[in-house]
């Protein structure tokens, strides 16, 4: 059996021979043939160089190497259409996710599971907010969308290849792939871990990218937001009708009563807030439709190493600069 595990990279020079050496080591004594995937996102520091010098010094070592920064996202789906393993494990590079937890998974795999997550019950050395926002996106990605997803889980985790051939063929260019493995199905289970501080660098989830990442999720499996924007309107016309009733009993009961500017201003204001929020969703899903009907590639690769000939995957979904 072949065991593919991809290591998504961006900036990772700090930390990268270190995640190599652990993972060597413990796939060393699983006693099953692997590879390792290393797809460098389009890094600006030497981590493009350690990967080259990894792959001449180690068969069992596969380089992607992207033109430019495409994303965590889609760099993890460039690992999964190049991957060859009847099993695939995905793990980032900073060593939060220990890669001492792979034959457990592989144990978990072999009994029937075909998805083995990783639930992080500690996340040490993350802030409070961090933490917050993390829980409160998950528990509310659950409440609006149909497919639900498990709490506090990243993308550490062992797939079967039949569900990597799932998630090769959905073709959305604004790849989730937490929730998307959740859509698939398939027999799941848990493997919960106390999560590890970085080991070295920094952290390449700023607020930007959180909130972003945070928005393909909810927009990627909801359809609530724009069924929001309906319910909203309904309660704007009920407040409007209801400010109509109570206009007509003030002017029956008061006939001198002076109407200010106030209770117009505020209305024109909740209605204006209400229209443009409204045209914000509608433009969030509209742009993505946009995206998705460009069918651009998912990414470019620059550069393949390592990789058997005949390991080719399908054009649609990428662009080779050196083909």
């Amino acid at each position: 059996m072949l065991l593919s595990v991809i290591i998504p990279c961006y900036n990772e020079e700090a930390v990268l021979r270190a995640t190599y050496e652990r993972l060597t080591n413990v796939l060393g004594e699983i006693n099953e043939d692997y590879e390792l995937v290393f797809v460098d996102d389009g890094s600006r520091d030497a981590t493009q160089q350690i990967l080259i010098e990894l792959q001449l010094f180690d068969p069992h070592v596969r380089v992607l190497l992207l033109s430019r920064n495409f994303g965590h996202q889609i760099a993890v789906t460039a690992g999964l259409e190049e991957a060859a393993g009847a099993a695939v494990v995905i793990i980032d590079a900073d060593l939060q996710d220990p890669p001492e937890l792979i034959p457990k998974m592989i144990q978990l795999w072999s009994e029937g599971n075909e998805v083995v997550y990783g639930v992080r019950l500690e996340r040490e050395g993350e802030s409070r907010f961090k933490l917050w926002t993390a829980k409160a996106f998950y528990r509310l990605i659950n409440r609006l969308s149909e497919t639900k997803m498990p709490l506090d889980t990243g993308d550490f985790r062992l797939i079967d290849r039949k569900v990597v051939d799932v998630l090769n063929a959905m073709p959305e260019r604004a790849r989730f792939l937490r929730g998307m493995v959740s859509w698939a199905g398939f027999r799941q289970t848990a493997l919960p871990y106390a999560r590890a501080v970085r080991h070295a660098g920094e952290s390449k989830y700023p607020l930007r990218k959180m909130v972003h990442f945070a928005t393909d999720g909810i927009i990627s499996f909801s359809l609530v937001p724009l069924k929001l924007a309906i319910w909203t309107g309904f309660l704007a016309i009920w407040i409007a009708v209801a400010g109509i009733i109570i206009a007509i009993i003030d002017r029956l009961t008061d006939k001198n009563l002076t109407r200010g500017w106030a209770s117009l201003f505020v209305a024109v204001l909740f209605m204006g807030g209400v229209q443009l929020v409204s045209l914000g969703i509608l433009g969030e899903y509209l742009g993505r439709i946009y995206t998705e009907v460009k069918r651009r590639p998912l990414y470019v690769v620059q550069n393949r190493l390592g990789f058997p000939a005949s390991n080719a995957t399908e054009k649609a979904r990428r662009f080779e600069a050196n083909a």
